[in-house]
């Protein structure tokens, strides 16, 4: 739970919510206006109920960092969870009081402990980011910022955010976009090394915002600067007017009004990964158990029709860097690489075998993928894992190509029922087109939406 960096949000959380509870208890149990059969107990139920508050805030992502946040949009988030909370609580009461034999008014003050949690919360909130924002604007708790490219439109960038102190940004330089360097200064803040330098740069300066403001002639570079940056937890804000060049592959949102639009850093809420996870878990035990016949008659097929290993293992690299072997009925002939070394797969590779390619157009040789979404390497859907070697090798000649990396790789995926098999780095590009516009929009309905057209593409034999 990333609530760390977060600790006076949860301290103020706690305080509202003990405080939401003990007002509801004295309205519903001390007042006298409301029969009730037994006094409840006080410390026990308002500690569960601030643990239960303090998840639901933290599934609906409000434990993420509080720097350049509207606080309106926070308050609308509030109001989210908390209907959602109450909605849970009063089933819970509902149930409680049928059994106790509580009168039905006493029910409908859920509405009251509404109206306590999301005023008193929304106040403690409000006043604190408030009180934060004066923190800010005297210049404490700012983050190390630079500022991509030198042109008029980077100063006025600059200028701009020294209007907004709340924003949070501590402006430590400039980096230029142009491969040769600058010896100069603009109101006394450097200019950096340039654009190559760029890793370097954030990590010496312990930079945690990057705002690209590339000059009209230099648009081209963008997507190399999000590619250097790509490993490292930062920020990246980009001007409006560059939003075109990454339209589609990127999540944006408004922030203050502020002409900076945020390409967002967090893919999923913190709700929606651990749904995410459940169902794959879920869709993954449930696949292996029913199908079990089915696996069985697949494994003696193999064992019959060609020598060697029932199942293929490769090593793959999946999110963040990490390696781990990928399993699979093996569809190709054993020794189907020696002598070759990787290459690229194709539908009518000729060292597939005969049962292969019924595993192959049946998708029957990537359920035991399924072991692979148990031990959390993999997920359901997401960019396909690639081999080390080609990863190594496509980083450089693809930009962005390493941004796959920050998500589990998937058995399907967006590109999968979208393009055919990988025979070409040019079908990589255009299936990285597909992977980028997925990371940057995951959620699950959409995951849904491609388990869907997976299990079009192989009940009428289409895709790759």
């Amino acid at each position: 739970m990333k609530i760390r960096g977060n600790i006076p949000i949860l301290v103020i959380d706690l305080f509202t919510l003990s405080l939401a509870w003990s007002l509801y208890y004295w309205v519903r149990i001390r007042s006298g206006l409301f029969p009730h059969a037994s006094d409840p107990e006080f410390w026990g139920p308002m500690v569960a109920i601030c643990i239960f508050w303090v998840l639901v805030f933290f599934f609906f992502g409000l434990y993420r960092s509080w720097y350049a946040q509207s606080r309106f949009d926070e308050i609308a988030t509030v109001f989210k969870a908390a209907t959602f909370g109450i909605l849970v609580l009063f089933f819970a009461i509902f149930i409680d009081d049928r059994g106790l034999g509580t009168p039905v008014q006493s029910r409908m003050l859920i509405v009251v402990y509404l109206g306590l949690v999301l005023g008193l919360v929304g106040s403690g909130r409000f006043l604190l980011h408030t009180f934060q924002r004066r923190l800010l604007e005297a210049g404490i708790g700012l983050r190390n910022t630079i500022i991509v490219g030198w042109s008029d439109k980077a100063r006025e960038l600059f200028d701009r955010v020294q209007i907004y102190p709340a924003l949070g940004h501590r402006i430590i330089g400039f980096v230029p976009a142009a491969g040769e360097e600058f010896h100069d200064s603009y109101k006394g803040v450097p200019i950096l090394h340039s654009m190559n330098h760029l890793p370097e740069i954030i990590d010496e300066h312990e930079v945690k915002d990057v705002l690209i403001a590339l000059d009209s002639s230099e648009h081209n570079r963008l997507l190399s600067v999000i590619a250097l940056c790509n490993s490292h937890e930062l920020s990246l804000k980009i001007i409006p007017d560059l939003y075109d060049i990454i339209s589609g592959q990127a999540r944006t949102n408004q922030i203050y009004g502020f002409p900076l639009i945020e390409i967002m850093p967090e893919i999923m809420q913190p709700w929606e990964r651990a749904v995410k996870r459940g169902i794959d878990i879920g869709i993954s035990f449930t696949t292996l158990f029913i199908g079990l016949p089915v696996w069985l008659l697949t494994v003696v097929l193999i064992r019959i029709d060609s020598k060697g290993p029932i199942f293929y293992t490769q090593e793959r690299v999946g999110k963040d860097d990490k390696r781990f072997r990928i399993l699979k009925f093996r569809s190709m002939q054993d020794d189907a690489e020696i002598g070759s070394g990787p290459v690229w797969a194709d539908r009518r590779d000729p060292r597939t075998t005969r049962v292969g390619k019924i595993l192959r157009k049946l998708r029957i040789d990537e359920i035991p993928q399924l072991v692979n979404v148990l031990d959390g390497d993999m997920s359901l859907v997401g960019p396909r894992p690639e081999r080390p070697f080609f990863v190594e090798q496509l980083s450089k000649e693809i930009p962005l190509y390493r941004r796959r990396l920050k998500v589990r790789p998937g058995i399907t995926g967006w590109a999968q029922v979208k393009h055919k098999y990988d025979e070409s780095v040019d079908d990589v590009r255009k299936k990285l087109e597909y992977d980028l516009f997925y990371i940057e929009n995951m959620s699950v309905r959409m995951d849904f939406k491609i388990l869907l057209n997976t299990i079009a593409v192989v009940l009428l034999g289409k895709g790759h």
